[in-house]
């Protein structure tokens, strides 16, 4: 069954759940799945979300999408657990089950996408300590990700943009580099391996293993973490298990709030970007060290009334002993406006610029393509619980092919427990 047809069924299948019967049930569920003890000084609560996606894109699969053809279906249920335990412990944590972290056509599987504990010794919110698996302090996407708060299906093109940056092995000269990057012409074949070793600026919402330190004093707030991974990390480098801390990321954020309408905040981060896979591929006295990510962030956001609006811009720099620094840099600005208590829609510019690095004759080369992407995002909330979702995104650039050009169709439906 094709995407918009499967969408189709269940749209009109959703619909008809989306009664004031059914959603009594829900909150009556919703209600069934908190616990408390000891006088209510011991809560928790389970709640989560069941998502249905269709995509309909142009080949190849674009970001993270993992996709052979140019439709995929992808279901997802998602749990979250908290816990709170007096005023100074807290505990949270969010499984999934699907097939994969990033939309693709693997069969489906559970897994732990975060577990935290978290100490606050006040009640002040000055200070609190965090360690376990969970999502980056950096920018200001990230507290909105999931499928109910992100007014789109898919990420920002920071978030999910795939560059010419490999982190199974080190790219040994330029014209290496420029193979990734699909402006020279690669080995035979090479085209699916690409695509599955190339990393974005950030991966997601970054669920790395470590340790945070969070807080806030009047008008500012701050945190930072140290994370077993790097911002470009994909999903397998985040469990402890898997990667550990023997080259770590240092990540933090600086944020000032004037007043309830506006939120500033400048972040920064820096760790080495290679798995371990990578270690045949260094030679000399090079050192996972060497080969660095460094981030740095600005983010915005404003509300007023029924508008909300969000940006943040990233400068990073992959650091290549034996190429040079490869810049890149990635920003977006989003708009989401109320029209009625149940409709809404949002807009949003992407775009990632690259620069350049040395050719080895004493000219310079840019080291990727330039792309651009505009999503168009309407959203209608049936209830509290159901929600369906549109998205129309057209991106130019990036190598992409005739015209340079392609298009992306994607709806969602979401309800929540």
């Amino acid at each position: 069954m094709k995407a918009p047809l499967f969408i189709g069924y269940c749209l009109v299948t959703w619909t008809t759940m989306a009664s004031g019967a059914d959603d009594d049930v829900l909150d009556r569920f919703d209600q069934a799945l908190t616990w408390t003890a000891f006088h209510d000084s011991a809560r928790m609560h389970l709640s989560g979300s069941v998502d249905l996606e269709g995509y309909t894109f142009q080949a190849p699969s674009p970001g993270l999408i993992y996709a052979d053809g140019t439709d995929l279906l992808n279901p997802r249920l998602t749990l979250f657990l908290d816990a709170q335990l007096g005023r100074q412990f807290y505990f949270f944590a969010q499984s999934r089950v699907d097939r994969g972290f990033d939309p693709g056509q693997k069969s489906l599987r559970a897994r732990m996408d975060e577990y935290a504990l978290r100490f606050s010794p006040s009640d002040t919110g000055a200070l609190s300590f965090q360690i376990g698996k969970f999502a980056t302090v950096v920018g200001n996407w990230v507290p909105r990700h999931h499928s109910w708060d992100n007014p789109f299906i898919t990420a920002p093109l920071p978030y999910e943009n795939l560059m010419g940056i490999f982190d199974s092995a080190a790219a040994g000269s330029v014209d290496t580099l420029l193979k990734w990057a699909d402006l020279r012409p690669g080995p035979p074949g090479s085209a699916e391996y690409f695509h599955l070793s190339r990393v974005p600026i950030i991966w997601g919402p970054s669920y790395a293993s470590g340790a945070a330190v969070t807080g806030a004093k009047g008008n500012f707030f701050y945190a930072f973490e140290v994370k077993n991974a790097s911002l470009s990390s994909r999903p397998v480098a985040w469990d402890a298990s898997r990667v550990q801390w023997q080259n770590p990321t240092y990540s933090g954020r600086l944020g000032f709030h004037p007043d309830q309408m506006w939120q500033l905040g400048f972040s920064a981060s820096s760790g080495s970007y290679l798995l371990r896979a990578a270690a045949p591929t260094l030679v000399g006295t090079e050192k996972f060290d060497d080969y660095r990510q460094i981030v740095f962030g600005q983010d915005v956001s404003f509300a007023w009334h029924h508008f909300q609006f969000w940006a943040e811009a990233f400068e990073a720099k992959f650091k290549i002993p034996r190429v040079g620094d490869a810049n890149v840099f990635g920003y977006y600005v989003e708009a989401k406006y109320k029209f009625a208590p149940q409709f809404f829609g949002a807009v949003r510019w992407n775009q990632q610029l690259y620069g350049n690095v040395s050719d080895g004759t004493g000219g310079t080369v840019q080291w990727g393509s330039n792309v651009w992407r505009i999503d168009l995002a309407p959203t209608y909330r049936f209830t509290p619980h159901l929600a369906l979702k549109l998205q129309y995104s057209l991106q130019g650039g990036g190598g992409r092919g005739p015209g340079d050009h392609s298009t992306l169709a994607a709806a969602q439906l979401t309800m929540r427990f």
